[in-house]
């Protein structure tokens, strides 16, 4: 049996994504295909969220997770996403 334990308690870092938020956004995105396919309309992040909201009232993911969440990193979504 192996035990990690977190050195840094500054280190945001979740699964190779800034944070826990943008991995959260990021893995409801590219696995649900009308999310994924709206996000690949709407051409970046910004614009997503504002259709999520206005269209549909969806403000989170199934998580809980705020798609406005100031701690998202929208670029990083971008060029993960809308990198096409």
């Amino acid at each position: 049996m192996t035990t990690t334990f977190q050195t840094n308690l500054t280190d945001t870092v979740y699964n190779g994504w800034t944070n826990y938020e943008t991995w959260n956004v990021a893995l409801w995105i590219n696995n649900e295909e009308g999310l994924y396919e709206l996000a690949r309309d709407c051409g970046d992040y910004e614009t997503l969220v504002t259709c999520l909201y206005e269209n549909y009232g969806v403000t989170k993911t199934k998580d809980g997770v705020k798609f406005a969440d100031p701690k998202v990193n929208a670029v990083e979504i971008n060029s993960d996403v809308f990198d096409f």
